[in-house]
């Protein structure tokens, strides 16, 4: 005989369990699996291809048609880029399998200023990806539709609190919403790809009729700094590949092998569309002109002016503005990893339901929102800080992992230390190139936001340091003794409040004292005198003592009560009993006074008393009352 037990709700009525998938444990139910982690980890590094080639044309265009020529081979170098950094990141999938990606092989191999710096440059990098993809999205919805134009920066904060809200119910739902949108623009931008290569002229120019060229006029050469501008430029297109390796703990298990799959397909997909629409560039002898992207001209050309035109731009509009998402993917397994080791507030550490690091979430969002509110949700001022935090981050982590390496006996460790540290040399020069070429159009704030970020850090961590210190943390305490307890009780009348709150007192105390704060008004006087005649007729054998504060003020006297017991009769435990009344609904307590708030700061602030907050339920339904108290040490 087999029997079923169910869980009840509130209401009495039956909780059915989730359905579980089978060879999949509740917990995996909540991680990704290797095609949900391309869509929710990959949508960044998707996204550049609308604006990675662009980036480089418009550089090269300020050479003319000879500049023009270097497009793929720029293209190139950052795809050999691109190469290196995959099989990089998939030998620190394997060695960091905890993620944190270049903060954890850094903390691990170079120390924890280098382990910061390399956290700082990535939390940098998410957060401006969160803002850059938000404004790029909407600036390609604009560019469709003019008469929103004015409207950005609301469309702005509109497209951020979707993302957010979806985040917020987990990061298996966030990919699940997020594989069409990421399927249809791959498949659309493969497709403009394959039409466009059996073709040998443009299907039609229509989408960039009657605009001016950006072609620079009179160019015959090509000079190395200009080819280094291009290719830092292009490197935009490189910001996202690390998301993988910082995120491996939200895929199932094996979650190693999963993200290295993930890691894989992202790079070789990346890769092929770089590579792809650089070809078509110079196939259709692209120029670049104000007020059409490079995508679009290339979707017009290889599809025609049709159906297959719109959905390529519709697709990039979606993807562009979902490419945050792959910063909500990342960030916050960072940020709980930092708060794990004492650099963010622990809250960051916590996770809700659906494995959700909720605070990450909401901080990311919140920081990202002062951004879009700074530029006015215009692009062109976030993209000059964009990428150059990543490539600081690239370049530890790729030499943190030759250190790895050689304190490592694993088979063919010379030839993955070499590969780690070629694509340290490359991402560090890249480092720099970027740095170089970006530093008056804005590169500047991030050379003076990193080392505060990482200040920062430490300062928290110094705080927690003390803390710990203080508290004896880690150490075996001395042998519990008891010490004489006293509960004190603000009162301010006579009710069944007051009443539920003695009783708590006297059950937790030794001795129980109610004070009650009088003011020097005749009014005030008259009520002290009336709850002195009340107390007394309901005689509940505990001492009312009357306090008197010249200004109003209910908070100062009774901590100075408190100071006064602590000096009189040193090693007592005073508690402060606050006793407040608990409405059913959320906006019946704007009808509170708030007074009990007001003493507990008071208290918390000047004494070292414990607070207990006695919440008294008060419901509207079936009159039922009852107390549901609540103790908290000062903090």
């Amino acid at each position: 005989m087999t029997t079923v037990s169910t869980s009840s709700g509130p209401s009495g009525d039956a909780v059915t369990p989730p359905p579980r998938i089978p060879g999949v444990s509740s917990g995996d139910r909540h991680r990704l699996t290797a095609l949900q982690g391309l869509a929710a980890l990959s949508l960044d590094a998707m996204a550049s291809v609308a604006y990675g080639p662009e980036a480089i044309v418009l550089v090269l265009a300020t050479a003319g048609a000879v500049g023009l020529g270097f497009t793929l081979p720029v293209t190139l170098a950052i795809a050999v880029l691109l190469a290196v950094l995959v099989a990089s990141y998939r030998q620190v999938i394997a060695a960091f399998p905890n993620g944190g990606g270049a903060y954890a092989v850094a903390k691990a191999h170079l120390g924890n200023r280098t382990a910061l710096t390399a956290a700082a440059s990535l939390v940098l990098d998410y957060v401006l990806n969160v803002a850059v993809s938000v404004t790029a999205g909407v600036a390609a919805l604009t560019s469709a539709f003019p008469s929103l134009y004015d409207d950005r920066l609301l469309l702005c904060m509109g497209v951020l609190l979707l993302v957010t809200g979806v985040n917020l119910r987990g990061i298996v739902d966030s990919a699940k919403a997020f594989i069409v949108p990421t399927a249809v623009f791959i498949g659309s931008i493969l497709t403009l790809i394959v039409v466009g290569l059996f073709r040998s002229a443009p299907a039609s120019t229509e989408a960039a009729a009657g605009h001016a060229s950006a072609l620079g006029d009179n160019a015959t050469a090509v000079g190395t700094l200009l080819l280094l501008k291009a290719f830092a430029s292009g490197c935009s297109a490189l910001t996202g590949v690390e998301a993988v390796a910082n995120a491996v703990p939200s895929f199932r298990a094996p979650s190693a092998r999963r993200a290295q799959r993930t890691e894989v397909a992202l790079g070789g997909l990346l890769g092929v569309m770089l590579i792809g629409l650089s070809i078509l560039i110079g196939r259709f002898h692209l120029q670049p002109v104000e007020g059409v992207t490079v995508l679009a001209q290339l979707a017009d050309a290889s599809l025609g002016h049709n159906w297959g035109f719109y959905v390529v731009q519709f697709a990039t509009v979606v993807l562009l503005a979902l490419a945050a998402n792959t910063s909500f993917g990342g960030l916050p397994v960072l940020m709980a990893l930092l708060a794990r080791d004492d650099y963010l507030p622990h809250l960051f550490r916590l996770k809700a339901d659906r494995e959700v690091h909720r605070h990450g979430v909401l901080a990311l969002a919140a920081v990202a929102a002062l951004l879009l509110v700074f530029s006015g949700g215009d692009t062109n001022t976030l993209v000059p800080l964009f990428a150059i935090g990543v490539f600081v981050g690239f370049t530890i982590c790729q030499a943190g992992m030759v250190i790895h390496w050689r304190g490592e006996t694993a088979p063919q460790q010379r030839r993955k230390a070499l590969l780690n540290g070629l694509g340290a040399v490359l991402t560090g020069v890249s480092a720099i190139v970027v740095t170089a070429t970006k530093f008056t159009e804005g590169a500047w704030l991030i050379v003076i936001a990193l080392p505060a970020l990482v200040l920062l850090f430490e300062r928290v961590h110094r705080a927690y340091g003390v803390i710990e210190e203080r508290i004896g943390l880690g150490s075996v305490p001395d042998a519990p003794h008891r010490d004489r307890s006293l509960v004190i009780v603000p009162v301010s009348h006579l009710s069944r409040l007051t009443c539920e709150a003695v009783n708590a007192a006297i059950s937790l105390g030794d001795e129980v004292r109610a004070v009650t704060v009088g003011h020097p008004d005749p009014e005030d006087r008259e009520e002290t005198r009336a709850l002195r005649r009340d107390w007394e007729r309901w005689n509940p054998g505990v001492e009312l003592v009357e306090l008197h504060s010249e200004h109003r003020a209910i908070g100062r006297p009774v901590s100075e009560y408190v100071r006064k017991v602590y000096h009189y009769h040193p090693g007592t435990r005073v508690t402060v009993l606050i006793a407040e009344v608990e409405p059913e609904r959320l906006w019946q307590r704007l009808l509170q006074n708030q007074r009990g708030s007001v003493l507990a700061h008071a208290v918390r602030r000047d004494t070292e008393a414990v607070i207990c907050r006695l919440r008294f339920r008060v419901s509207d339904r079936d009159g039922g009352t009852g107390p549901a108290p609540s103790r908290s040490p000062k903090d």
